[in-house]
């Protein structure tokens, strides 16, 4: 087999992701890379997906062979300033439900963290909470 695309596997953490918030209530998604001008005043999501470290699982070397690849969803929810953070946690539990400890092609989400407020919201004008989510696939070789 060949070495893991990881656009696909992207492709999968995002398109989950997505998929979800397309459904009611709606609410916008932003991804790596993309240009997005917030309305003031409204809830939006960032999802941004980081590939780290990888080790071998077999003793092969370029075919018939494993690896182990883990990765972190990094997701950043924000809602209007001055209202509490209440309307944060009702879409982080959505997006916590999405992942909490299951099997999605092939990749494996551990148990989310958070959410968490952050202190200094990026960009500002917004109350921001992050939920962050390990992942991990087997890479056939």
């Amino acid at each position: 087999m060949a070495a893991a695309d990881l656009n696909t596997i992207r492709s999968v953490l995002e398109g989950r992701l997505a998929t979800e918030l397309a459904s009611s209530p709606v609410i916008p998604v932003v991804f790596h890379n993309m240009a997005y001008e917030p309305t003031p005043d409204s809830s939006w999501v960032q999802c941004l997906v980081s590939f780290g470290a990888s080790q071998y699982l077999g003793q092969g070397l370029t075919t018939n062979s494993q690896n182990r690849m883990v990765g972190l969803m990094t997701i950043n929810v924000f809602s209007a300033l001055g209202v509490g953070p209440g309307t944060n946690y009702v879409i982080a539990k959505r997006i916590r439900d999405l992942y909490n400890r299951v099997i999605v092609s092939g990749v494996y989400f551990d148990a989310p963290i958070g959410p968490e407020v952050i202190a200094s919201a990026s960009p500002e004008g917004f109350l921001q909470t992050q939920v962050r989510v390990t992942f991990e696939f087997i890479e056939e070789l």
